[in-house]
């Protein structure tokens, strides 16, 4: 078994992949193992050479009976980086993970590649995290471990999935509870928000939809706010995402790193088809009715909303070889014949509102329409059409 020394400790750690790929670090949550990574890493070692440890304290590596500090933690990582020979690295961290990756950056700059942020905060309240040290020192593991499970998972997935919940309860509760208490000190005497604006690394911050424990509002938009050019994404799931959404997880650390790994390249052209698409979407179909779109854009359909508008707007509709007016018949036809109807009325609409066709054209498309779609296409068509029409009159 590797391990490497750091302030008289053991600390665990374990590679997979192969050693030509970049470097990408993961460091767990408070009550965890590196094994909490499982599911993520085969997602992860096409791309990278990953390196999971056990935070000291927990898993195979040693739990001195002291408080530990996020510096401390930190100091391991760079230890376990030292031992591994990698100078440089992608860093990952869930929850305590991430803690100590935001004090680490500040402090070793030139050991971090891009940081990924999972399910954290940069302050928690002192006083709950010296009531649960306190419990833990009369009582153990035991008393905490049901309250943890209910803010790591969510319901549905408690449900569904309960022998991935009985299996961390069961290494929480044979977890050395002096280590706990030595992680749960850090935690408690935290302060990163200060150091967060010297944080120079390209910085990803990843929420969980259904965490309790740690939500965007009040935690990660902390991060996102003080950390220079922070980006921040939504997924699903809980507190411990690389357990309950390892695709998801997997996916945006690896679209994240890899645009970082080829200086933004992607990402520049990302924007610039956006962006090309979105002036075609407001000729088309108008400013007040993309914004309006726009504006209600979610985390569930922000993605959809920016693909559609680079290949939809940008790509087809912005090809030479057909004029906007035959674009926008063709979709009334389109439409029409498969009974797209919120589809066909909003292009009814923004047609005549834009002067994109005649009301003359309208009508020859829909009388074409029922000889190749069928008279009742037409019907139909002819009813949407004139309801929009009324409307605009």
């Amino acid at each position: 078994m590797p391990f490497a020394i750091s302030h008289g400790a053991r600390i665990y750690w374990r590679q997979d992949g192969a050693t030509d790929k970049p470097a990408l670090v993961l460091l767990t949550s408070i009550g965890t193992d590196l094994s909490l990574y499982d599911p993520v890493v085969p997602l992860l070692t096409p791309d990278f050479r990953v390196l999971r440890m056990d935070t000291r304290g927990h898993g195979a590596s040693d739990a001195p009976a002291d408080d530990y500090s996020l510096d401390l933690l930190a100091e391991d990582v760079l230890a376990v980086m030292d031992a591994a020979g990698v100078e440089k690295a992608s860093l990952l961290g869930t929850s305590l993970g991430a803690m100590i990756l935001m004090a680490l950056a500040p402090k070793a700059p030139q050991r971090v590649e891009a940081l990924i942020l999972a399910c954290t905060s940069p302050a928690m309240d002192p006083s709950v995290w010296d009531q649960r040290l306190e419990l833990i020192r009369k009582e153990g593991m035991a008393p905490l471990v049901e309250p943890v499970m209910g803010r790591f998972f969510s319901e549905a997935f408690r449900a569904q999935h309960p022998e991935v919940v009985e299996t961390v309860r069961a290494a929480m509760l044979a977890q050395n509870p002096d280590g706990y208490r030595g992680c749960g000190a850090a935690i408690r005497d935290m302060a990163l928000l200060e150091g967060l604006t010297a944080i120079k690394a390209p910085t990803l911050v990843i929420t969980g939809a259904k965490d309790v424990a740690t939500p965007f509002e009040g935690h990660a938009d902390k991060i996102v706010a003080a950390v220079p050019g922070a980006r921040h994404v939504e997924i699903g799931g809980a507190h411990l995402p690389s357990l309950e959404v390892p695709t998801a997880l997997a996916g945006a650390v690896r679209a994240f790193v890899g645009e970082v790994l080829r200086g933004g390249a992607v990402q520049d052209a990302k924007d610039t088809l956006f962006e090309a698409g979105l002036a075609t979407r407001r000729k088309v179909l108008g400013d007040a009715w993309v914004d309006k779109s726009l504006a209600k854009r979610t985390a569930f359909t922000a993605d959809y909303q920016a693909m559609i508008t680079r290949y939809a707007w940008n790509e087809i509709w912005g090809r030479p070889g057909l004029d906007h007016r035959t674009r926008r018949l063709l979709v009334l036809a389109i439409c029409a014949s498969l009974a797209r109807w919120e589809e066909f009325r909003l292009h009814v609409r923004a047609g005549l509102e834009q002067g994109g066709f005649t009301e003359d054209e309208l009508k020859e498309t829909l009388m074409q329409l029922a000889i190749y779609a069928g008279v009742p296409a037409a019907n139909t068509a002819f009813t949407e059409a004139a309801d929009v029409m009324s409307d605009l009159a």
